[in-house]
């Protein structure tokens, strides 16, 4: 089957679809019904040539899906503040100016923190465990640094799992996969066929976390030992280019998946989304199918689902 460019998010109750030209967020109401949220949608890599670059747009298109994925987040939690408090959703106003500059911070403050957790304190970390352990030279501090580093994301992982706040969006987050899936496989979009696939996709991006974590230790451990701000900063400059090689990555292992030697590398990171994803409900598929067919009018998905050999793909409203 050909490869879909269709990807998506789970919010609180809800799930976020996203096609080259498309966004829509549908969100589950107490009552059972949904409301939703759509608009136009450009990449800035489509806006800027040279953002199309490889490596390059993996790093940028990194900062754009921060910004939608808080958008889409704050979509949802204002359905659930409108459920909870009526007469307080009634008089809400939409977001002003100040709300793009409320989300930047939220991004920067983010990355700050990543930068810390799995750049900064491993390397300050190393030297401790490097004396203790006897293991010298460039190769075992990147050893000992890169260990520290994979401990780090599964904790945050473990972490993540293990918080009961979280089920029903880790719910939705294997609705949002298995979707995806049935999309790709052509099958018709019913609730009861979209529960049938994986909740692992190797698109998700746990996988592309895993990846980040992986070529960091490769790369860190080339630069050498950080003895200085200067050497940390060198450290964190070198981000957007690893995670522009790893979205390469992820983007090439989607497309052939079903090639052998693909599923052997991507299944590691595929086993950690065991942590992020649960087995979703029919009502949760139901909300992830909505969220889709949203979506599916986008230009380049309708010429790629009609490529010769392709099954035509049936949708029941």
């Amino acid at each position: 089957m050909p490869f879909l460019p269709v990807g998506g998010q789970a919010v609180l109750e809800g799930v976020m679809m996203r096609a080259p030209s498309k966004i829509a967020v549908v969100v589950r109401r107490p009552d059972g019904t949904t409301e939703s949220m759509q608009r136009p949608f450009q990449s800035v890599t489509q806006r800027h040539p040279l953002l199309r670059l490889p490596v390059v747009r993996g790093a940028a298109s990194l900062f754009e899906t921060m910004f939608l994925g808080i958008s889409a987040l704050n979509f949802s939690a204002d359905v659930a503040a409108r459920d909870e408090h009526p007469a307080a959703g009634e008089a809400a106003k939409p977001p002003g100016k100040g709300f793009a500059v409320v989300q930047g911070l939220t991004v920067m403050f983010s990355l700050a923190m990543g930068a810390l957790l799995f750049v900064v304190l491993p390397a300050r970390a190393t030297p401790l465990l490097q004396h203790a352990l006897g293991f010298n030279g460039r190769a075992g501090f990147g050893l000992i640094d890169g260990a520290l580093r994979l401990t780090v994301f599964v904790l945050y992982l473990l972490l993540i799992s293990q918080w009961k706040e979280m089920a029903r969006v880790l719910g939705y987050h294997g609705a949002e996969h298995k979707a995806i899936h049935a999309i790709e496989a052509g099958v018709e979009l019913i609730p009861e066929n979209v529960q049938k696939f994986s909740r692992l996709h190797p698109r998700c991006g746990t996988t592309f976390l895993f990846i980040v974590v992986l070529i960091s230790i490769v790369a860190f451990t080339i630069i050498g030992r950080p003895d200085g701000i200067g050497p940390h900063l060198l450290r964190i400059a070198c981000m957007p280019l690893i995670a522009g090689i790893a979205f390469e990555f992820i983007r090439l292992s989607g497309k052939y998946y079903e090639v052998p030697f693909v599923r052997v590398i991507t299944w590691p990171g595929m086993q950690f989304q065991r942590l992020t994803t649960r087995e979703p409900d029919l009502a949760m598929c139901a909300v992830a199918i909505e969220s889709l067919k949203l979506v599916l009018d986008d230009p380049t998905v309708i010429k790629l689902q009609h490529q010769p050999g392709r099954p035509e793909m049936s949708f029941v409203q």
